[in-house]
């Protein structure tokens, strides 16, 4: 017999009158035993000598660089320093700033602990074990355990996980798009080098590991692409651009206060030290940075009790602001499963004799696809037949083939693949064809090729023989789904390599919205604003080449929108690898597993609402409770540039901005940054923010500021700044909780009972008197208390006003 992978042209016809049998090969070669691979003492000598692939599958931070991470930043060093210098001069009360930040850097320590061995133990459940063939034997290990020497059999969706050299071929083509960016397979035969990095698009093999560990191509790029980040999004970059400004604003207005308060005031020294630092430590926006750590870490760990594997953090914050899926269907609509529901002849051919066509066909492939799966179920193999040549399933092809010898010297090709691609336009079967797939149902067409597997097109003149009609399973959670993205606004796109008519049934039965928009892809235009226009009409695309959903991706993404992509498959790579996110089953192959940033473990396609959910929660949220954090920023600075100009004391020590802190701010954005949140994220973050918080800051500034100047006129003698700065806090805090009620909306029993708890907790302080004692508050009489408040409403009617404007006259 031939070699596999090799082609049997063949020969003359050896006179069976029911169909052209074709050429007739020559006499076939004698077989070769498969390589036995290398015996279990060469891997134990190879081990010894440290030749293994000891590359980690997932290369996530350790403890002690998240520990790093956390503790040493810009602002700890700075908060740090005034902490150890309020320690020296005044009472611990002042230095409760201090004990925050070393609680919430533990809290951000162990919370991204918590996401770092949530994903580690996702990605050894998730990990692809490649076969090794070892001692004739194969077998699965993990990635981590290959040797050098070592025979690993490849197949469809397989990817190289090491360089090598290939040993066995048949029919195997090679993607290496993700090293070279060229998108053509690469046909591989014997002798040839394979790189790691690239996968098996059609066909199968095996190859020798000529190159493991980090010494193999693409090692340390995978390496650190599977790395656990926190970096490169939308929402970070903001904050990082956030605090460069804070740190400009901060440096100049922080020198002229210690100037200001230290020398030209002439106040008593530690007095003067403590005030100082109580006017710099709030213009740190440090719980910030924390709580989107917190955010982000926290979201990982609820996705990993789903079985989602988070391979990229800033996934979660891309699929909040998707607005586009784009759904493969096999996999993702339909389970992979299916099951042959009819055979129905063409031309008179004789069932019974199709039906060993087709268990032959299934038996020479050693890796079937779903749908040769069910012919395989539905034909057993014929006594006597053998596989004498093949050409794999390839998505761009549409079809397979084989050369078989029927065990009484005949020998014919065969195909099986789609009928609109195999049959001429216009014929007679296509009329069936449409019929059936207009009911949902996929229909292949098994055909005579008039030649060989190996010309240009081997598909020319073939000649039908029978439908093989195939029932998909759907997906029990696919509507559900759908669904789903119909209310929350996102539009679903089904895009697959089957026929348009039965894409559209079946996603007409889960219930897509514009289902019956179908397209053919071998229509499409080439152009892509034209090509955009035409996604944008319809809503289910068949017939769609790997290339072609790549283009896809792209004209949407050209168009503005935010794409996310699934599949699970060999030919959704390209299209994983270049959409905004790219989701993939945990049961696809591992080159889908390889690019996408989201796993669904579950293979369930109903988990992807979760995902998008928790992405809306963490963005959403991250972006109402930022507001809060820089309207301090932004009242702390100009609170201190008015006291620099009006040469006053600061008006508050540290204790009063960390109780204010923590009432307003702390404890409420814990809260507010993981409650539920079902808006899609919007682009222009810093704007979005800084819109609301510059305003709200200036009001707050200048409200505190009246109430204070008011305060320092209405009392006097010596003793009289306990009480100006209790007026004070009184009125910032009033507008701060204002703030906060703005902030929390819409009202909930909880939200609203998180607001009332804060005002509850400093009225609190303001009555027991060891409080007032331990935080320096005391209203004295009753006309300058009152007279704060009244500031303060006027400023909280005054924020209400202005953000309503900046709402209506500033949009983003």
């Amino acid at each position: 017999m031939t070699q596999r992978g090799q082609v049997d042209t063949g020969g003359s016809d050896s006179g069976n009158s029911r169909i052209d049998t074709g050429a007739e090969p020559d006499a076939a070669p004698p077989a070769v035993p498969p390589e036995p691979g290398l015996s279990s003492a060469e891997v134990a000598e190879a081990v010894a000598r440290g030749e293994v692939n000891d590359v980690p599958v997932r290369s996530s931070r350790s403890l002690a660089e998240i520990a790093r991470a956390n503790i040493f930043t810009r602002f700890n060093a700075i908060i740090g320093v005034l902490w150890v210098i309020m320690l020296f001069v005044a009472p611990i009360q002042d230095s409760l700033f201090g004990f925050v930040i070393v609680a919430n850097t533990g809290i951000g320590i162990f919370q991204e602990w918590r996401a770092k061995r949530t994903l580690d133990g996702l990605a050894v459940i998730g990990e692809a074990k490649p076969t090794v063939r070892r001692d004739g034997r194969p077998g699965e290990i993990s990635t981590s355990e290959i040797v050098l020497g070592d025979l690993i059999e490849i197949g469809p969706g397989d990817k190289i996980v090491v360089d090598g050299e290939v040993r066995e071929a048949d029919g195997l083509e090679v993607d290496e798009s993700l090293l070279t960016g060229e998108a053509d397979p690469v046909v591989k035969r014997p002798g040839e080098e394979v790189m790691s990095g690239s996968f098996v698009t059609a066909g199968g093999g095996a190859f020798r590991a000529t190159k493991v560990g980090r010494e193999a191509y693409a090692a340390q790029l995978a390496e650190e692409a599977s790395r656990f980040t926190l970096v490169h999004s939308e929402l970070r970059s903001g904050i990082s651009t956030i605090l460069k400004y804070v740190t400009w604003m901060m440096v100049p207005t922080a020198i002229g206060l210690v100037v200001s308060q230290l020398v030209v005031r002439d106040n008593d020294f530690k007095n003067a030290v403590a005030r100082t630092v109580g006017g710099i430590v709030p213009m740190v926006p440090e719980g910030l940075v924390l709580l989107t750590s917190v955010a982000f870490a926290i979201g990982v760990i609820r996705l990993g009790r789903k079985q989602c594997l988070v391979q990229e953090l800033p996934a979660i914050e891309g699929l909040a602001r998707v607005d586009t899926v784009c759904l493969d269907k096999t996999g993702t609509l339909t389970e992979g499963g299916m099951d042959v529901q009819a055979i129905r002849p063409l031309g008179g051919a004789d069932e019974a004799y199709v039906r060993r066509v087709l268990g032959a066909l299934g038996a020479g492939d050693p890796r079937p696809n779903a749908s040769l799966q069910a012919v395989i179920d539905a034909c057993p193999a014929p006594e006597g037949w053998r596989t004498t040549g093949t050409l794999p399933f390839s998505s761009a092809r549409k079809y397979s083939g084989a050369s078989l010898d029927e065990g009484d010297a005949t020998h014919r090709t065969w195909l099986l693949g789609a009928p609109d691609v195999l049959l001429r336009p216009g014929a007679e079967a296509l009329a069936e064809t449409d019929a059936l797939n207009e009911r949902g149902l996929r229909v292949l067409l098994l055909s005579r090729a008039a030649g060989g597997l190996d010309g240009p097109d081997p598909g020319a003149g073939a000649e039908p023989t029978a439908l093989v009609v195939l029932e998909q399973r759907l997906r029990p959670d696919a509507a559900d789904t759908l669904r789903y993205f119909e209310d929350q606004h996102v539009a679903a796109k089904v895009i697959s390599g089957d026929n348009a008519v039965s894409v559209g049934a079946v996603a007409g039965k889960l219930g897509l919205p514009g289902a019956e928009r179908t397209y053919d892809a071998r229509k499409l235009p080439k152009e892509p604003e034209a090509l955009a226009d035409t996604l944008d009409e319809n809503t289910v695309f068949g017939r769609v080449t790997p290339q072609q959903k790549r283009d896809m991706v792209g004209a949407l993404q050209a168009h503005g929108h935010t794409v996310a992509m699934t599949g699970d498959g060999v030919n959704d790579v390209l299209a994983l690898k270049d959409a905004d996110i790219g989701v993939s089953m945990g049961s696809g192959s591992e080159a889908t597993r390889a690019v996408a940033q989201i796993v669904l473990l579950n293979n369930s396609f109903s988990t992807l609402p979760s995902v998008v959910a928790e992405g809306r929660r963490v963005i959403g949220n991250i972006t109402r409770v930022a507001t809060l954090f820089l309207v301090k920023t932004v009242y702390s600075v100009l609170l201190a540039i008015l006291v620099v100009l009006s040469q006053t004391e600061y008006p508050f020590l540290p204790r009063h901005l960390t109780l204010l802190s923590t009432l307003t701010i702390g404890v409420p954005a814990f809260f507010l940054a993981l409650a539920p949140n079902k808006e899609r994220a919007q682009p222009h973050f810093v704007k979005r923010v800084m819109r609301y918080a510059i305003p709200g800051g200036v009001i707050a500034a200048l409200a505190t500021f009246t109430t204070y100047m008011t305060a320092r006129a209405y009392y006097t003698g010596p003793d009289s700044l306990p009480a100006e700065t209790s007026a004070a806090t009184l009125t910032l805090f009033l507008v701060s909780l204002w703030v906060l009620a703005i902030i929390a909306r819409p009202y909930t029993w909880w939200r609203v009972g998180l607001v009332a708890t804060m005002a509850g907790a400093f009225l609190v302080v303001l009555a027991v008197p060891w409080l007032q004692d331990f935080f320096a508050l005391r209203l004295v009489g009753s006309v300058m208390p009152w007279a704060a408040v009244g500031i303060a409403v006027i400023a909280a009617a005054l924020i209400e006003v202005v953000w309503r404007l900046v709402d209506r006259r500033l949009p983003v």
